[in-house]
């Protein structure tokens, strides 16, 4: 390894680059897109992913929302065009019948008045269970969310958004404890908590009451609006809902065959085909990458041909001196590493520079397209190995032909 701390080896390297610096220039841009693109394009691709975890990062995945339409086809005595609506014993055969469930979340939805004091909002208005903060986790700034004791109790309580808050109560005023009318109703506020990113509701913000407490209120009886269905991990959730829509085709007297009868989204289905698609970009990317820089790294082997052949002369002074073929190689291997080293950190280097600048500059903000988009290091680390590796292996080519070239045919090349 002393060699590597050698003043006249690394005066060679510079004398070679200095007498061929726009070849040299132009080799090591090649190399260093390759790597640049690399760094940017997975950085950009873990943005995605960031942001994506973001919207869905508190929300089961492995969930089914179920809604009740009209029918699209006569089925005993009933015509096309039936109304349909969920009920409440739906939800219990639900529970009952399908295996690999671990929630069946029925849920309300209205919009409503409220108003604190002076200050007034149309928002949406939810009647949930507790489970709710199970399958969609709420970020608590304050207190608490609805608990059984409040849906056994019909309790006139109020889980709030943030953003709610903001607009019904002055700045720095404590929540909890207060009340607020949702038409002309007295709710106490019971929890405030973050905003959600999905989960439905508009932009102004959401308000939770009790379950029972809506039904209530709003006189649904034994009606629901829809049903938010979560499997196990070990489920399928697609099998799941098409477990679910035939059990409620069955109960509902509609034709089997019916697809438009009950609505459907499988947030499980959307979550993976989107995985899927950040794996994709995330393999096009290394493959891309890889590609580029092995082109680059061929440009520095020829580079280092050229170089061996206008050097032959001087090789072949050196092997009559008595230098050892493994002492020339090893300076052309040199030179090909350094080479590719300087190209892959000047890579790295503008590679997390321009991520930078587009985390600033469209990655801020609710509605950006990703999210702190970074590479992680040890993928930095593997993608420099590789083209040290790379470095090396080709500048065996070049360091070959070297040793190859006989003392006397060398000091005769003119």
């Amino acid at each position: 390894m002393k060699f590597l701390f050698d003043n006249d080896t690394w005066q060679e390297i510079f004398e070679s680059v200095r007498k061929n610096k726009m070849r040299t220039i132009i080799t090591i841009i090649g190399v260093m897109w390759g790597i640049f693109l690399l760094v940017v394009l997975l950085g950009a691709a873990k943005g995605v992913e960031n942001k994506f975890n973001n919207l869905f990062g508190n929300f089961a995945t492995n969930s089914v929302f179920v809604w009740a339409q009209s029918t699209s086809k006569p089925f005993k005595g009933f015509q096309e065009g039936k109304s349909l609506t969920l009920k409440i014993s739906d939800v219990d055969n639900i529970r009952k019948e399908i295996k690999g469930l671990e929630f069946v979340v029925p849920r309300y939805r209205t919009q409503a008045l409220v108003v604190n004091n002076f200050k007034t909002g149309n928002f949406g208005i939810f009647g949930d269970y507790p489970e709710l903060d199970k399958v969609e986790k709420k970020e608590l700034v304050y207190g608490r969310f609805i608990n059984d004791n409040d849906i056994n109790e019909n309790k006139k309580v109020c889980v709030i958004e943030e953003e709610i808050y903001k607009q019904l109560f002055d700045k720095d005023e404590y929540p909890i404890g207060q009340y607020i009318k949702i038409n002309n109703i007295n709710y106490n506020v019971i929890g405030m908590y973050k905003r959600s990113n999905v989960g439905g509701g508009g932009p102004q913000g959401n308000i939770h009451i009790p379950f029972t407490t809506f039904q209530q209120v709003y006189n649904m009886g034994d009606r629901v609006g829809w049903m938010m269905i979560t499997g196990k991990p070990e489920y399928n959730i697609s099998q799941i809902e098409a477990d679910v829509k035939l059990l409620l085709r069955n109960l509902h007297k509609v034709h089997p065959e019916d697809e438009r009868a009950f609505g459907s989204f499988n947030l499980g289905e959307a979550f993976a085909k989107f995985m899927g698609f950040l794996t994709g970009m995330q393999f096009l990317t290394w493959f891309v990458g890889i590609a580029t820089l092995i082109a680059g790294v061929f440009a520095i082997g020829n580079i280092l041909l050229i170089t061996v052949k206008e050097r032959t002369k001087e090789i072949g002074i050196r092997r009559a001196l008595g230098a050892k073929p493994w002492e020339v190689k090893r300076q052309i291997i040199l030179e090909s590493v350094f080479l590719t080293s300087v190209a892959g950190a000047l890579g790295i280097i503008s590679g997390g520079f321009i991520l930078m600048i587009i985390d600033t500059t469209i990655g801020q903000g609710e509605d950006s397209v990703l999210t702190n988009p970074t590479v992680d290091i040890p993928v930095i680390l593997i993608a420099a190995v590789t083209l040290v590796v790379l470095g090396t292996l080709i500048g065996l080519i070049p360091a070959q032909t070297a040793v190859s070239i006989k003392p006397i045919e060398a000091l005769r090349e003119e």
